[in-house]
């Protein structure tokens, strides 16, 4: 094992602070990766403060890594010294189960690991994030940055950025569809490029006014305000798809009655109870609500050469990581546009 600096928190009440931590020595099929940039996602403040249960402390959050590689194991083929990686959400998995063998390692049967608060298959020892210098991983979960996007940029897309895309890509939004994105934040102004990107006709669907001009800014072609009652009334029966990106309990009810016969809406943001739903709704219309996380692997590799192709990034407000406890303030009061990234080299 190897000892480097990170930043993490030792209890729920904690704030973040200086650590060091251990990484594993490289194996055979190993990556040394080290981290240049790391985003903030929700996650990482609901883990810290151990809102889901069953955060192990110390906590080293952070699975939004952009980075370069410094070595690779022995039987290493697909990196080399010097190439711009990512790593998201999941370190490795059973990579046997029927959910592996679909390239679906967020669904595996067995539990994926997690980056960061997970349990390492080879040292049995607790998974650490990305708020650290470096950080070592298995080949097949190491993916290619393309080197003409604003690498800085890069690193949300490694979970706001796929969380976002991968409901659109499985229900193949292409061009003539209307999609309407529910919620303006990190995950839904991502939603926004991708679904324009895709040739979408869309749709902004947001309580709050003062946000329509900035989601035109992200491609949003119209806007619509969900407290309108009458707005809505005049677009229910009228979108293929809706991405709800929502990340608190409320009523989806009212957007229910937006979707066309057999559309779908996808639930992405809400992890909790929601406001009770009218099943009538679903039955009279054959709708369907959904639930997607994140991609595996092969659909995240796929969304970050989709982003070469289209320029797609997030947008981002750069902090130094001794500015992480009141960018966890900011992000929990909304006061983010639309996603913080660390730069790492204020660690090292």
């Amino acid at each position: 094992m190897k000892q480097i600096q990170a930043y993490g928190t030792e209890d729920k009440n904690a704030k973040l602070k200086p650590l060091t931590i251990e990484r594993r020595e490289l194996l055979d099929n190993d990556v040394d990766i080290d981290i240049l940039f790391c985003g903030v996602c929700h996650s990482d403040i609901h883990s810290a403060h151990n809102d889901w249960g069953g955060t192990k402390y110390p906590l080293v959050p952070g699975h939004e890594i952009v980075g370069r590689v410094t070595k690779v194991g022995n039987a290493v083929k697909k990196y080399k010294e010097g190439d711009l990686v990512g790593v998201g959400c999941m370190v490795d998995s059973c990579q046997d189960c029927s959910s592996c063998a679909e390239d679906l390692e967020q669904y595996c049967e067995n539990g994926m690991v997690g980056t960061y608060n997970g349990k390492d298959k080879h040292t049995g020892k607790q998974t650490f994030g990305g708020y650290s210098t470096s950080i070592v991983v298995k080949e097949e979960f190491v993916l290619s940055i393309p080197e003409n996007l604003e690498i800085k940029a890069v690193a949300p897309l490694l979970c706001a950025g796929i969380t976002s895309f991968s409901p659109l890509n499985h229900w193949k939004i292409k061009k003539g569809d209307k999609v309407g994105v529910i919620g303006l934040g990190g995950l839904g102004h991502m939603g926004i490029k991708f679904a324009h990107a895709m040739g979408a006709e869309t749709i902004m669907i947001t309580t709050s006014p003062n946000k329509a001009e900035s989601a035109k800014d992200l491609g949003a072609d119209s806007v619509l305000i969900s407290t309108n009652e009458e707005d809505m009334t005049k677009q229910n029966g009228t979108f293929d798809f809706l991405l709800n990106t929502v990340p608190v309990k409320h009523d989806i009810n009212p957007y229910i009655q937006l979707l066309k016969r057999d559309a779908t809406m996808v639930l992405v943001g809400a992890i909790e109870p929601l406001e009770p739903m009218n099943g009538g709704q679903l039955i009279l219309g054959r709708k369907r609500v959904a639930g997607s996380l994140i991609g595996g692997i092969k659909e995240t590799q796929e969304m970050l050469d989709f982003c070469g192709k289209h320029n797609i990034v997030s947008d981002i407000e750069m902090i130094d990581m001794q500015e992480i406890n009141t960018a966890f303030e900011r992000v929990t009061s909304n006061d983010v546009k639309y996603r913080f990234v660390i730069d790492m080299k204020s660690l090292k």
